[in-house]
């Protein structure tokens, strides 16, 4: 009870506080873009940048913690894609938005604040480095799934230039390749500008977790309740209960074995959503799914806390 007290209400207390301000007319609904796209399209990035480009990586890159991870979230997946259609008879097209819905577990959003509530801010190397790949790994997958259900048939080049298009024009893919260049490069970020990224990455968390409950109010649970359902039994459940699975046949290191598995266990992120929108595919499934998972990781993060070493 201490953990949920301590760790995880917190973090849902902020969100809930986005909530209930959009509920109660104190935030108007018409702010709630551009919170987000604060938030989302230069606060978070910024974070990223920031973290990657500080990041030690020979320590940080453990692939035994990518591997578990990544492994894990490409059968979830993939357990998703075929879930929808076996079960559910969707059309292709809308398995795979619902299977990138079990796929893009909330890494930055939940992940980081309550892992670092949890063990401290030095814990969050692991949560760094499987963040790193996420957006690339999930949007990449994801979209070259979907152009290639989309548009079987078209040339290879046609589909490699739909997936390249997609991935670039994300702000969280161009802050993490820009934090890795100026990591390689060697080149230090001049002391102004770093303490100017540090106030912008001061507020990016508070900031993000309060537009998620802004943009979670306007997307009431609708849809189909089944299809919800499994995709939130394969993001909380599944996905780190394979990812602890492999982290301990593989001897990972406690902190990392924490970050992946706690990270593996957050609810879908809103960018479930947004693929989901940005292909006009499954999308009151993926609202739902983003919103009623969200309130369940609040007693499945609890558990994954309590079990965890």
């Amino acid at each position: 009870m201490q953990t949920l007290l301590d760790v995880i209400l917190p973090v849902f207390l902020v969100i809930g506080f986005g909530y209930v301000s959009v509920w109660r007319g104190v935030f108007p609904v018409a702010g709630i873009d551009g919170i987000m796209r604060f938030a989302q399209s230069f606060a978070v990035p910024c974070l990223l940048f920031q973290s990657i480009a500080n990041l030690d990586l020979s320590a940080s890159f453990d692939p035994r913690l990518l591997f578990s991870f990544y492994t894990g979230a490409a059968i979830c997946f993939t357990l998703g894609i075929f879930g929808a259609r076996f079960f559910f008879n969707r059309d292709w097209e809308d398995c795979v938005a619902i299977g990138f819905c079990c796929l893009f577990s909330n890494s930055v959003l939940l992940g980081l604040p309550i892992t670092e509530r949890a063990y401290g801010e030095d814990a969050l190397t692991g949560n760094f480095a499987i963040i790193a790949m996420h957006s690339p790994f999930c949007y990449g997958l994801g979209i070259t799934v979907m152009e290639f259900v989309r548009n079987r048939g078209q040339s290879g080049f046609s589909l490699a230039r739909n997936v390249t298009n997609a991935m670039f024009h994300n702000p969280l893919v161009i802050g993490i390749l820009a934090g890795f260049a100026v990591n390689f490069s060697g080149v230090a970020i001049p002391g102004v500008i770093d303490d100017a990224l540090s106030l912008i990455v001061r507020a990016a968390l508070p900031a993000a977790l309060f537009a998620l409950g802004c943009v979670l109010f306007q997307y009431k649970p609708e849809g189909d309740i089944k299809a919800i359902a499994m995709v939130c039994c394969i993001g909380l459940l599944v996905h780190p209960a394979i990812v602890w699975l492999l982290g301990s046949s593989f001897a990972l290191p406690q902190d990392l074995f924490r970050s992946g598995v706690l990270t593996a266990a957050m609810a879908p992120g809103f960018n479930a959503y947004i693929f989901a929108n940005m292909y006009g595919r499954a999308r009151r499934v993926a609202a739902s799914s983003v919103l009623i998972a969200t309130v369940a990781s609040v007693l499945t993060a609890w558990m994954w806390l309590s079990i965890l070493p």
